[in-house]
């Protein structure tokens, strides 16, 4: 009885037959990159890269018609082609990030997007029957259900268009001149959990069954450092391109006070059994140290610029890959600050003696002896507006008003849209640029503020665009790469919420007193006992 396999051939055969001009070429890779800090923590990229081959972003004037074209995928996730194609995304970026990534220890990452909390934006083209906010709108709430996730929050309070600082990283279809644009929202309280990472690995063709999402271990992830995971959908030549990322930075020295030594086991409690059947190519890549003496197990299989690659696809199906990297010597802190690994160096600080004014002040550092160029964007909800008039910028002490220019400054709207302010600003050579500004912090009603109200409200990390690096090969690759600073929180004027409690923890004592006195008097009766003598 072999006719059930042969029928199911059949039927195969002819739906291929029937629907062949709709299926498109579909591709999967993924890649694993570990590097050596040089302050003993380990850095980790996970890559999943999903390629569907002549496809292009949909034409929003076809979202007036009924029924859009059918779509059939095999490895391209199902729910986020449908959301893209629902909505006509042309780009898409999701990042949820935890902790504050070190730029002058780490360098920069392996994926720009490290900003704290949640960052969304996408590139959307006009001419739908609906608007491109409303489609945004849509948007965020379908990304908030598929990643269970607060994204629902990012609404027009928080939602800009900064297009200079965040261009399209893939190209943008020319539908006879349909323009393009940009929107952008981030909330620095969100942050990235187990609930996130779930729904995450079921957009991978092997979810965390084989291959490199095996090592994806919940426990381990987030007892990171630091850790993020970032959604990027892009239009290239080849396709649409949906890349999946999950960034982490661990510290091996906790668990060994003296030894920098790293496995497989020890960071991630897991090791590679089964590869990604699907996967066209599947490869770990180690950065190996330029100094010191260490040992790296297994052998790479090949070598190329100090950094050495395994290929999953060549290991045998009773192996299990458990790559483990040892130093010759225990790892000492160094007594002196190394130097920076980024050009230049940026802290950030809101202060002010009051609670209703104060000061934002920056202070960057040119790490070089070369004048470089960056762009600044703030992204300031409208809790805190800027004076522009107050702005001085000094160098080692020095007022220099010329260092800024190309300033763009949107003004907020309360309860409805937030202040963005751009500039670029010049930094000279083995500089410190001292940059302030007074703001102004609004006076809410007390049923605006949060249920932490104590604690303040958070505010989104500012960008920066290196725009004229200095001479070098690694700064001049890090041209227009995006750098986040850390994230703020301001103190707002609050008032005394034990107040409301007291008036009506005593209301409530006082309705209870003569609630509770008139029911006796109309449930009881009321005789008069005499007792005899």
């Amino acid at each position: 009885m072999h006719w059930r396999p042969a029928c199911l051939l059949v039927l195969g055969i002819f739906t291929s037959l029937i629907h062949g001009t709709h299926i498109a070429e579909e591709q999967f890779e993924e890649e694993l990159v570990i590097k050596s800090l040089e302050d003993g923590r380990v850095a980790s990229t996970f890559t999943f890269t999903t390629l569907l081959k002549d496809a292009s972003p949909r034409d929003p004037r076809t979202l007036a018609l009924e029924d859009d074209e059918p779509q059939h995928y095999t490895l391209f996730p199902l729910t986020l082609g449908q959301l893209l194609r629902q909505y006509a995304i042309t780009e898409l970026h999701l990042t949820l990030n935890a902790g504050k990534w070190k730029y002058d220890s780490w360098g920069y990452p392996v994926a720009a997007g490290v900003g704290t909390g949640a960052e969304l934006y996408a590139w959307l083209a006009d001419g739908a029957p609906s608007s491109i906010d409303e489609r945004w709108q849509g948007l965020r709430n379908a990304l908030a259900g598929l990643f269970c996730a607060s994204l629902g929050s990012l609404d027009e309070q928080r939602t800009t268009s900064p297009h200079l600082s965040f261009p399209p990283e893939g190209l943008l279809p020319d539908w006879d001149g349909l323009p393009h644009e940009i929107r952008h929202a981030s909330h620095a309280s969100e942050h990235v959990c187990t609930e996130n990472l779930t729904p995450f690995l079921k957009l991978l063709p092997c979810k965390s069954l084989s291959g490199l999402a095996s090592l994806l271990n919940p426990h381990r992830m987030f007892d990171a450092d630091w850790h993020g995971m970032g959604l990027h959908v892009l239009w290239r030549p080849e396709g649409v391109e949906v890349r999946l990322n999950f960034q982490m930075v661990s510290d091996p020295l906790r668990s060994s006070t003296k030894k920098q030594d790293w496995s497989f086991s020890s960071l991630y409690d897991r090791t590679v059994v089964r590869t990604c059947p699907v996967a066209k190519s599947s490869r770990a890549v180690v950065s190996l140290p330029n100094n010191g003496v260490y040992s790296i197990v297994p052998e790479p299989s090949t070598i190329e610029a100090g950094k050495g690659r395994y290929d999953l696809k060549d290991k045998k199906p009773d192996e299990t890959l458990d790559i483990q990297m040892q130093w010759g010597a225990d790892f000492e802190y160094p007594l002196t600050s190394p130097a920076s690994l980024v050009p230049f160096s940026v802290q950030r600080k809101l202060h002010g003696p009051t609670q209703d004014r104060g000061q934002l002040a920056l202070v960057l550092q040119n790490h070089g002896s070369e004048t470089i160029k960056v762009s600044y964007l703030e992204t300031m909800p409208w809790l805190v507006q800027f004076y522009l008039h107050t702005i001085q910028i000094k160098v080692d002490g020095v007022r220099r008003d010329d260092l800024i220019s190309n300033i763009s400054y949107v003004l907020p709207v309360p309860h409805s849209r937030p202040a963005t302010f751009y500039s670029i600003l010049t930094l000279p050579g083995r500089s410190t640029v001292t940059y302030t500004i007074d703001v102004t912090k609004a006076f809410l009603m007390y049923t605006e503020h949060p249920p932490d109200a104590q604690r303040g409200w958070d505010l989104p990390p500012a960008v920066f665009v290196l725009l004229d690096p200095p001479s070098g090969g690694q700064h001049v690759a890090a041209q227009g790469f995006r750098v986040y600073s850390p994230s703020l929180l301001v103190d707002l004027a609050t008032p005394d919420f034990s107040m409301p409690y007291n008036v009506i923890i005593f209301t409530c004592s006082v309705v209870a007193f003569i609630f509770g006195s008139i029911f006796n008097l109309l449930s009881r009766k009321f005789v008069i006992v005499r007792l005899d003598g």
